[in-house]
């Protein structure tokens, strides 16, 4: 099947309230949406899940339109291509992973709908069910953080991640952790820390942590390497696994415990296979991050978490935690085992509303 059309779509979604973690507040959620039609009519979406400012990654909502509409999605035309072949041709542009991963994962649904397979079962998953865990944001008072965590667990989350930053830390987190003695806690520092800090925290060991991730600068291994060998907690890296090869590094110096894999940041579903075939061979353990993405990226998620070594809760929620509604239907479910099942079927294995696109659309560009 070639492809015959391609179109972006810049949607925001308002949220119900807002994300507060290390690196600034969330108010609203933006989406770059990439829609392909092929020459039979099968039409399949992927996403690049951008800020609108480059707070997390260096790539914004405006740079992966830019190189979507410029360097990628032209690429596609009058062609019947694979996303592993797509992923190798495009491999001499550096970076701008997000706006890859938008066209790779449309691609994986194409590839999908055309042999009949859940995108899952093409990438090799094991797990009919991914377990998942909650991410909470930083509140203004202790009894507002209990609160929404007791409304997590009753929701039937398996591990609770709280967002920390420093001054913001040990009572902080010590008060989930005094009310809730035997549930599965991390922290997430989002970058906010220096190696400096490192008694701050070594303190955090006394509270019988799942994991601590990315406590140190976003793009450093070296400095995690120094700290886990001093504290007991596994530290996990995010933001520093940008692709395969920062994982192999990592390991091998010794950087981290467990890895946070976010297709969209890691560029898409073929490099998170191989991060996981490292995990495979080295014993590190993996679960599937979120980036507040729409269902369509949650669809793409779902698969990748269904794979061998991602073992840990993901961060993958129903669409009503933070927001009033989606560009997709159905909505996720946690069933009573705190779980979300892996779509079965082929394509996205949801439906993507056409008209919710419109109602939130802040710009569209068609490519060809």
């Amino acid at each position: 099947m070639k492809i015959k059309s391609a179109k972006i779509y810049h949607i925001v979604l308002p949220m119900k309230f807002a994300f507060v973690t290390g690196f600034g507040e969330i108010k609203e959620r933006d989406a770059v949406l990439v829609r392909l039609e092929t020459s039979d009519g099968v039409v399949c979406w992927g996403e690049s899940a951008a800020l609108a400012a480059p707070l997390y990654l260096e790539e914004t909502v405006q740079t992966c339109i830019h190189i979507l509409k410029d360097f990628l999605l032209p690429r596609l035309k009058e062609r019947d291509i694979s996303p592993e072949e797509f992923a190798q041709e495009i491999g001499f542009i550096r970076g701008n992973n997000l706006a890859k991963h938008g066209v790779e994962t449309a691609l994986w649904s194409i590839k999908s709908e055309m042999e009949g397979k859940s995108v899952s079962h093409l990438l090799g998953g094991v797990r009919e069910g991914v377990p998942v865990g909650e991410s909470v944001g930083m509140t203004e008072t202790v009894e507002q953080l209990l609160a929404i965590v007791q409304k997590r667990l009753d929701e039937g989350y398996q591990r609770i991640k709280l967002k920390i930053k420093p001054g913001h830390d040990f009572d902080y987190v010590k008060s989930v952790r005094d009310a809730f003695p035997k549930i599965q806690i991390m922290v997430d520092g989002n970058s906010s820390y220096k190696l400096s800090q490192i008694d701050d925290l070594k303190r955090l060991d006394e509270l019988d942590l799942l994991m601590m991730e990315q406590p140190l600068g976003y793009d450093d291994i070296v400095d995690h390497a120094k700290l886990q060998k001093e504290i007991r907690t596994p530290i996990c890296l995010d933001e520093s696994i940008i692709h395969a090869e920062d994982a192999r590094k990592a390991i091998e110096l010794g950087a981290c415990k467990v890895i946070n894999v976010k297709p969209g940041r890691v560029g898409g579903l073929v490099e998170s296979k191989k991060i996981n075939e490292l995990a495979k061979k080295h014993g590190i353990r993996l679960w599937c991050g979120g980036m507040l993405e729409t269902g369509i990226g949650k669809a793409y998620n779902l698969a990748v978490a269904s794979l061998s070594e991602f073992s840990l809760p993901a961060d993958i929620v129903p669409t009503t935690t933070f927001f009033n509604e989606d560009v997709t239907v159905p909505d996720l479910v946690v069933s009573n085992k705190g779980e979300i099942e892996v779509p079965k079927t082929a394509g996205l294995g949801f439906e993507v509303r056409e008209d919710k696109v419109q109602k939130y659309l802040r710009g569209e560009w068609t490519v060809f």
